[in-house]
């Protein structure tokens, strides 16, 4: 099955330290979130798990290119940002995923 996607999402996984948030709220909102446009990537949904089991945070990214997501892993400035986002978070993980903007239920 050979079907197009209108573009491509990276999620980003992963724990806040809660006495770290107000630094990692203004890294990701001064720093992460507007560099990650300038690499073609605009933010999608970031989500806090409130209660139960999951995630802290789920943060998703879109493009539309495929190769911009590929590209993503390699890119020097991205490598960087995660790493200096880590001084705030742990279990950090990322997937990138076909995307479909899905608007009927």
């Amino acid at each position: 099955m050979n079907e197009e996607f209108p573009g491509y999402k990276l999620l980003l996984n992963y724990e806040v330290n809660p006495e770290k948030f107000h630094e990692y709220r203004q890294f990701m909102t001064t720093t992460y979130v507007p560099s990650m446009g300038t690499m073609g990537f605009q933010l999608r949904e970031a989500w806090r798990t409130a209660y139960g089991a999951g995630p802290d945070h789920l943060v998703e990214f879109v493009c539309k290119q495929r190769g911009t997501l590929e590209d993503i892993v390699e890119n020097d400035e991205w490598i960087g940002m995660n790493e200096q986002l880590q001084k705030y978070v742990t279990e950090f993980s990322y997937k990138g995923v076909p995307y479909r903007n899905i608007t009927q239920f």
